[in-house]
C-alpha cells in the first residue's frame, strides 16, 4: 500500500510523518501549496527520510515518492526516463 496525501498547509506535516514512520511509502502531492510552504514541505521530508534511512524521489516538480528503509522505489516503466 502506498498512502498518497495532498496537505492543504504545513501542519500537516504531522501525516506524511505518521505514515513515514509505520513503513508505509507516501506520495507527497504538493501541487496544491504555494512554493514556500512546498519548500518547507520538502525540506521537513529530506531530514524524515535521512534519519530514518529511506529514500525520496521526485515523481514530477511537486510530487515526491517517500520510501521507507528497505523497501525499492518502483522503476520507471519501458520508455520513462
Amino acid at each position: 500500500m502506498i498512502k498518497t496525501l495532498c496537505p492543504r498547509d504545513y501542519n500537516e506535516a504531522l501525516h506524511v510523518g505518521h505514515f513515514f514512520r509505520t513503513g508505509t511509502p507516501v506520495v507527497m502531492d504538493l501541487t496544491g501549496l504555494p512554493d514556500g510552504e512546498a519548500r518547507q514541505f520538502v525540506d521537513f521530508a529530506a531530514g524524515l527520510v535521512f534519519g530514518r534511512g529511506g529514500d525520496m524521489n521526485r515523481l514530477s516538480p511537486k510530487v515526491f515518492l517517500l520510501m521507507p528503509r528497505g523497501m525499492a522505489a518502483p522503476s520507471p516503466a519501458a520508455g520513462e526516463v
